[in-house]
């Protein structure tokens, strides 16, 4: 199959969205399909034998680390050299609609993935009054799709409830490969609780942005007497959070990938994710396949991932106390957390990204048999 798909964000942006893609892309390449990577320009050309056409951009203003691209018509001119068989959208929002229209004037299938909840992360930017309206846009975008897909059967509900149609689950993925207990370091252990190895090891990775709530951490640190805090990654929120933190054991890392970022991973004692705006929490997978216990807000995405009990710790986001608990339970019981991280990686292990990229392709050639049929009826 030949693939056109088209992402707001994508190399060399860090995030979930890009962890899923870049190891999409390499999984279909590897099963012989031909993939076109239409997104904002971020110096690549090429990324595992799939070609990138860069859209020039400009930073987006309520988030400079992400690329607005406007379409152009020498997109068109790209997709009608490449013959694509169909058109997947990821979260379309602006380049996106160019894909649409594109798919649409070549008269190829649209597919759509919706992988961040958006219309939840308006109330953290003071536009929460938008929310109606955007679930209507995102309506009308993703109901022009022959079949739309997300991350969890959470979003699948809540899509279906706003009236997107059409809604599939795509199987999550974890590189297990990548992030394993056996990386576990006391280098790494040093160098994020910043030379206090002995002491309560707490961790968070991801964006550095409001709508990850990073902030309700500080209350879980200070509970725990001697604790340490390492926070893994960047974003526009990122000189808010150094003030909200100043004074604690807090230390802002910065990016990490590859093994570094595995070794932080088994290296820490409990991953704290207090978001509640979760579509998956991809982090989360690669939290417990490094085997570290996680302490989440029962929400979105999360619940499918996370056992309460069993391979982690959920809390009611509603209680400010919750992730509090949760954590004192998880450090005060050495023989129960050995357990939890047991389970946390035989859990993550169900979840390649071979299989979840097979399930794509399984969607994409029955989209593309349906299609075949209408056509020729």
């Amino acid at each position: 199959m030949r693939i056109a798909l088209f992402t707001e964000t994508f190399l060399p942006k860090v995030d979930g969205i890009v962890t899923r893609l870049s190891h999409t892309v390499d999984h279909l390449q590897r099963l012989g399909n031909q993939v076109l990577v239409v997104s904002p320009d971020g110096g690549l050309k090429e990324y595992k034998g799939a070609k990138i056409y860069g859209v020039p951009g400009f930073p987006m203003p309520l988030y400079p680390e992400l690329k607005l691209a406007i379409p152009r018509p020498a997109i068109g001119e790209e997709l009608e050299n490449f013959k694509p068989d169909l058109v997947h959208l990821v979260n379309p929002a602006v380049l996106g609609l160019g894909g649409l229209y594109y798919a649409k004037a070549l008269n190829v299938p649209l597919v759509a993935s919706y992988h961040t909840h958006l219309p939840k992360y308006l109330e953290h930017y003071n536009m929460g009054m938008l929310e109606g309206v955007l679930w209507e846009l995102l309506k009308v975008a993703h109901n022009q799709a022959a079949i739309n897909l997300c991350t969890s059967t959470a979003m699948q509900q809540e899509l279906t409830e706003h009236g997107i149609e059409r809604v599939e689950v795509w199987q999550r993925g974890v590189d297990t490969e990548l992030f394993q207990p056996e990386l576990a370091n006391p280098e790494m252990r040093s160098r994020l609780s910043q030379g206090h190895p002995d002491s309560p090891l707490l961790l968070y990775v991801g964006r550095l942005s409001a709508e990850k709530e990073i902030d309700r951490i500080k209350p879980v640190l200070e509970s725990i007497p001697g604790a340490r805090l390492a926070l893994v990654g960047d974003g526009p929120h990122r000189a808010e959070l150094e003030q909200h933190f100043a004074g604690t054991a807090t230390h802002f890392v910065g990016y990490l990938t590859g093994k570094p970022l595995g070794e932080a991973f088994a290296s820490a004692d409990a991953f704290i994710f207090p978001s509640r705006t979760e579509t998956l929490g991809l982090v989360l997978l690669e939290a417990m396949a490094a085997g570290c216990p996680v302490v989440a807000a029962r929400s979105g995405g999360i619940t499918d991932i996370v056992d309460d009990g069993i391979n982690g710790y959920l809390f009611d986001p509603k209680d400010e106390a919750g992730a509090i608990k949760a954590t004192q339970k998880l450090l005060a019981q050495a023989e129960e957390r050995e357990l939890l991280r047991r389970n946390a990686r035989q859990e993550a292990e169900r979840w390649g990204w071979a299989a979840a990229t097979q399930q794509l392709e399984d969607f994409y050639r029955s989209i593309l048999e349906m299609d075949t049929g209408l056509k020729a009826a």
